[in-house]
């Protein structure tokens, strides 16, 4: 009995100390609250990359998910304070045009995480940003329309002339000057996000000074291409499925690794101010140059086989494709 006392007295103890954690253990298995604001609606291309990384942890049942769409951005800093004070461990959005709101969110909800779209720097303790540095692939994607424009005149129509749209433009141009010297590119913002018609209206007086191949940094673009017969370039997404006679090629952009990322580091208690850019290379899977599809045996050999090798380069580290925030112009 002497011997047995203190085994006794070690199971109670036990017992009562797992009875007294249990509320905690059960909060640590429970699933991530997470919520999400966007001033765009869920289909704009840009939004709908962190959307699709977001829903997609949501149906591993990893997390709680709510989201907001076309918030207005004198709404932005209300929307951000109710999801935080109602409990969501990290929220997510683009803060592009209401920095100081969401910083100044951040700052008041200090145990909350912020994983936020933006230009600037990362604000200690739980404000990270991130970016969509798919420079990689956009240049990629200019070397084939470089090789396939016949009249070595390519458009190109973005949304607003921030570093987010000029590095993508800039890598484009880059490439397709690497495989056609002589290519002349004209440039157009919208100056929206979201303004299919407007896009398509811009792409429209580009195909009318001879422009063959348009770069559809914003939706509405490839609807003009398709109605003018001539080609496109994707961007962040795959439309090409929808103009498989249009569509040549595509720079995607994966959120999957930045999301799993701030995922992980939220459930393990290490999340911190950090940039998340570098997980949208394609070192880390952050981004990718489309398959061809319907055009696998349209793009010349020659240039198939210079994309390839050039693809190599990037992922091997022997070629770095040089980022450029300044607004691209047209050519003279």
């Amino acid at each position: 009995m002497i011997q047995r006392r203190p085994l006794v007295l070690g199971a109670a103890a036990l017992a009562a100390t797992l009875a007294l954690g249990l509320p905690q253990f059960a909060f640590a298995q429970a699933k991530l609250k997470v919520a999400a604001v966007y001033t765009v609606p869920f289909e704009q291309q840009w939004v709908g990359r962190i959307h699709k990384a977001l829903k997609a942890a949501e149906a591993r049942g990893e997390i709680e998910y709510k989201a907001t769409e076309n918030v207005a951005n004198a709404d932005y800093e209300r929307v951000l304070r109710e999801y935080a004070t109602a409990g969501n461990q990290l929220i997510v959005g683009e803060a592009f045009a209401v920095e100081a709101a969401a910083r100044k969110v951040a700052k008041d909800f200090p145990k909350t995480m912020f994983l936020m779209g933006s230009s600037g720097k990362p604000q200690a303790p739980n404000f990270s940003v991130f970016d969509n540095y798919i420079q990689e692939p956009a240049y990629l994607t200019g070397m084939i329309a470089g090789g396939m424009t016949k009249s070595n005149k390519i458009g190109m129509v973005g949304g607003f002339p921030i570093p987010e749209v000029n590095r993508l433009m800039n890598a484009f141009m880059a490439g397709a000057k690497e495989v056609n010297p002589k290519v002349e590119f004209s440039v157009s913002f919208i100056n929206s996000w979201f303004d299919p018609p407007k896009a398509k209206e811009a792409a429209f007086a580009m195909v009318d000074k001879g422009a063959d191949i348009l770069y559809a940094e914003r939706f509405g673009v490839s609807d003009a291409a398709k109605e003018r017969k001539v080609l496109a370039i994707g961007n962040v997404i795959n439309t090409q499925d929808k103009y498989p006679d249009t569509v040549v090629a595509s720079a995607l952009w994966n959120m999957e690794p930045s999301i799993d990322r701030a995922l992980k580091l939220v459930k393990d208690g290490q999340f911190k101010a950090e940039d998340y850019g570098i997980y949208s290379t394609m070192k880390y899977k952050g981004s990718e140059l489309a398959p061809l599809g319907t055009f696998d045996k349209k793009v010349p050999a020659d240039v198939v086989a210079k994309v390839k090798a050039r693809e190599a380069e990037i992922l091997g580290g022997k070629f770095t494709v040089k980022v450029d925030d300044g607004q691209p112009k047209s050519s003279k």
